[in-house]
């Protein structure tokens, strides 16, 4: 019986940000076979998040399939809607926000899957393991014009993350390895990457999910 640790994030001044994620740590030895095969095993959800139009919200997408934080597709389908709305009629509608919730959710439940963090298979519905968080935000109170600078504005995390994702793609490989030989995904590793993941979904939720205008932390905390 699989069971799992809870993942508590430590506490610090990124807690007051209106975004966050835990993806709790599998205690009990991991299944090697699913492990071994997982490149092969994730192609039917990752075609199923494809056909919605998901964002790979987190480093694994990057490292595995170059795309970015975002297709043009997600982009569009994410980024243009809500930022005319905001610039010309300082409203996010609920509707689009839950959409835009609910497939960011499912997408970091696919990449806790890919990322080797889980051996359950992602639902399209269900939390699991991992537990994410977004605020609503009042768009009357948001900056009209920012959306339209706040991807530039962006520019020094991408940077940042884009190091930090080549470090985690080694990391990732290592654990691969671990969790082979050993049947256990080190705790250090589990940690990093579910840290950079918090870390770039802060930053989508700030330059293009455009929930909010504080500025995200340069923290993987």
């Amino acid at each position: 019986m699989t069971t799992y640790s809870p993942d508590i994030p430590p506490t610090g001044p990124s807690d007051e940000f209106p975004a966050t994620l835990s993806i709790d740590y599998v205690d009990t030895e991991r299944n090697r076979l699913a492990v071994f095969f997982r490149i092969f095993m994730i192609i039917p959800i990752t075609i199923v998040i494809g056909m919605v139009g998901g964002s790979f919200a987190n480093y694994y997408d990057q490292s595995y399939t170059s795309f970015g934080d975002y297709t043009a597709g997600s982009v569009a389908l994410l980024f243009m809607p809500i930022l005319l709305m905001i610039v010309f009629r300082q409203k996010y509608p609920r509707w689009w926000f839950d959409f835009n919730f609910e497939l960011l959710k499912f997408s970091t439940r696919v990449g806790a899957y890919m990322g080797l963090l889980t051996d359950e298979y992602p639902s399209t519905d269900e939390e699991q393991g991992v537990h994410l968080t977004l605020e609503y935000p009042d768009a009357t109170k948001l900056n009209r014009w920012l959306p339209l600078v706040k991807w530039f504005l962006a520019i020094p995390h991408y940077i940042v993350l884009s190091l930090l994702f080549m470090v985690a793609f080694v990391l990732l490989i290592l654990g691969w390895l671990a969790i082979i030989f050993t049947g256990k995904f080190p705790r250090g590793i589990h940690n990093f990457i579910v840290g950079l993941t918090r870390w770039t979904i802060r930053v989508e939720a700030y330059a293009v999910l455009l929930t909010t205008d504080k500025y995200p932390p340069f923290s993987l905390d």
